[in-house]
């Protein structure tokens, strides 16, 4: 960086820095936040170069500030929806070696039951039993008619039956 832009990039922070850190705080509610986004705002000024060219700091600092509080109230609210979403997840169980070679056999068995079906019986099973779609809802994605949906179901089912009796 040029000394001039040093020159002005100091003068900057020294005339508005105070004020800045005031204004986040009112926004944050804590003065830590304010600091860190006031210091962020200001790397933001270093990285744009333009230091020279403000001609109106107070508006286009706060313009950067607020940026950065919604990128980071962005940032806490999928954290928080993460977090939640891991809090709904079960308990990991601790299940015996019997069992889960019976749920692997079981998850083998069912693979090898859907890669024998056809494309569109495997296509409507998958639509109405993992997407949960209703027949006509099934109908009308795969452009066929509900009464196709049906037949294709019936040999899924069937399958499922036979698959089951083994």
């Amino acid at each position: 960086m040029p000394s001039s832009q040093s020159a002005s990039l100091h003068q900057l922070f020294q005339a508005h820095n105070g004020w800045l850190n005031n204004w986040l705080r009112a926004r944050l509610g804590n003065s830590s936040d304010a600091a860190d986004l006031a210091q962020d705002t200001f790397l933001r000024v270093l990285s744009a170069r333009n230091v020279d060219t403000i001609r109106e700091p107070r508006s286009y600092l706060t313009a950067i500030a607020r940026a950065l509080m919604i990128d980071r109230f962005r940032r806490r609210a999928l954290e928080q929806a993460y977090l939640d979403a891991l809090a709904l997840r079960p308990e990991a169980l601790d299940i015996s070696p019997e069992t889960r070679l019976l749920i692997i056999e079981t998850l083998t068995a069912v693979d090898a039951m859907l890669d024998g079906l056809g494309e569109r019986t495997r296509s409507v099973f998958l639509a109405v039993q993992l997407e949960g779609l209703s027949y006509v809802a099934t109908a009308e994605r795969l452009n066929v008619s509900v009464t196709t949906v049906k037949k294709h179901m019936v040999r899924a089912m069937t399958q499922c039956l036979l698959l089951m009796e083994d």
